[in-house]
């Protein structure tokens, strides 16, 4: 049976994606280093289950490990590659984007590498609304010139596509990069906006909002991208981007406001000054996904924020 490796496999979309891969049958590598950027006890809970499983496994190591990657290409031959680890978030890279650099461009590098030294089926990368940075086009389409990054983040995940696109050239490596717009769901990172607010509303401790609220987001679902991931998995393209969104915007205090109605309870705002790197708007213009992949998201906001919070319910009862 061919093999999937999944690196980040163990974060928040990683391991909905190891879940999907499971239930389809499907023999799957989980690569994580499981490292502290956020606990990483929860990582491990993320894939707990499938210790000891049979057609998944789960490796401990870093993707700019050379001699680990060089072991594991080599000992599992695996036919399609879905590279999601990185460092993430766009304000931690502004403070520290030597690690950004290191981990998101060395590690990606290495992957690709690998992935043409061992004759890779389907290479598949995960990158970021974050590349459209202060494009002027709304919405975004993977058309689009995007010559804009605002974070060290954006940088980097521009810079992986290129590198993608320049070993699909030389290589003939068949690679499909897939621009994820602010996903959310079971398991999201605790850092990010939908859990980091669910959280304070519920402990009724103040709620920062940068700016005066109005920064708008395509919030997506973690069901809708994982339907997308397994659409582009199973075709094949020399070299294409296509956006994973839900084709409309959000207000954050329009977030908010979803989030307190679902939890019940009112938010203490505290407005505070925008931050580097934070971008105004992110829109996916998805016709392309919808028409050559067959992505068609399904989640609105407005179910995907009580989905979100019976989750975050269910976790404190633990």
């Amino acid at each position: 049976m061919d093999r999937i490796l999944v690196t980040g496999g163990a974060g928040f979309i990683g391991s909905h994606l190891m879940d999907r891969l499971a239930a389809q049958g499907r023999a799957a590598v989980c690569l994580d280093n499981f490292n502290d950027f956020y606990d990483p006890r929860l990582k491990r809970e993320n894939v707990s289950g499938y210790i000891d499983k049979q057609d998944v496994e789960v490796i401990e190591g870093d993707i700019r490990d050379v001699d680990l990657l060089e072991k594991l290409f080599s000992d599992m031959r695996p036919a399609q590659v879905v590279h999601l680890a990185a460092m993430a978030g766009v304000r931690p890279s502004v403070e520290n984007p030597r690690s950004y650099q290191d981990v998101n461009g060395m590690g990606t590098l290495n992957l690709l590498e690998m992935s043409r030294r061992y004759e890779v089926e389907h290479f598949v990368f995960g990158s970021s609304s974050s590349v459209y940075g202060l494009n002027s086009k709304v919405p975004f389409s993977p058309d689009d010139p995007v010559n804009c990054p605002i974070s060290p983040y954006a940088a980097t995940k521009l810079a992986n596509e290129l590198v993608c696109r320049t070993y699909s050239h030389l290589y003939g490596l068949k690679i499909t990069c897939l621009r994820f717009f602010t996903v959310y769901g079971p398991r999201q990172r605790p850092d990010l906006a939908i859990r980091k607010f669910t959280t304070l509303i519920d402990r009724d401790e103040p709620v920062p909002i940068y700016g005066d609220g109005t920064f708008k987001r395509d919030y997506t679902y973690i069901d809708d991208i994982m339907d997308g991931v397994l659409k582009a998995l199973d075709m094949r393209f020399d070299f294409e981007i296509f956006n994973l969104g839900e084709s409309r915007t959000t207000e954050t205090v329009q977030l908010v406001s979803l989030i307190e109605e679902a939890l019940g309870k009112k938010a203490d705002v505290k407005h505070l000054p925008v931050q580097p790197g934070d971008m105004p708007i992110t829109f996916a213009d998805i016709e392309k996904s919808k028409r050559v992949l067959g992505y068609d998201p399904k989640v609105a906001i407005e179910e995907g924020i009580p989905l979100f919070v019976d989750w975050f319910r269910a976790q404190k009862e633990v």
